[in-house]
């Protein structure tokens, strides 16, 4: 017989911390959606997009958590103009071509590569 039988057991405990607290702390990260191309077809990501670093004024160790692309925990972004017109996977504002952003480091080649943080929402983020 339980000593307590109000008492919840780790597991249930565990799924009451993922609760509705959880999803509002977790809705405060900064997710925005990221557009890339799948095979020439149109398709949306969602990322979970948070600075870590600034190593140096033209690098960025970024973590990205992403269900499609899966997970970085410390990946090493550089600026560049941007070379086509996108949207920021932070803010989700609009890129054009020669706007100053960041990219993934081109190799070896992640699966988010052809991401892009804008220069100016990244610099925002580091005042944060």
């Amino acid at each position: 017989m339980l000593a307590n039988a109000n008492a919840m057991d780790p597991w249930t405990q565990t799924i009451g911390l993922l609760g509705p607290s959880s999803r509002v702390e977790a809705a405060q990260q900064c997710v925005a959606p990221l557009r890339g191309t799948a095979r020439g077809a149109d398709k949306r990501f969602d990322a979970a997009v948070t600075l870590i670093d600034r190593p140096t004024s033209s690098t960025a160790t970024i973590a990205w958590r992403d269900s499609t692309r899966g997970c970085f925990g410390d990946q090493v972004w550089r600026m560049a103009r941007a070379r086509a017109s996108g949207f920021c996977a932070m803010s989700g504002q609009a890129i054009h071509p020669g706007d100053a952003v960041y990219k993934p480091n081109a190799r070896p080649a992640p699966v988010n590569a052809e991401a892009m943080i804008l220069a100016c929402v990244l610099r925002d983020a580091e005042i944060l």
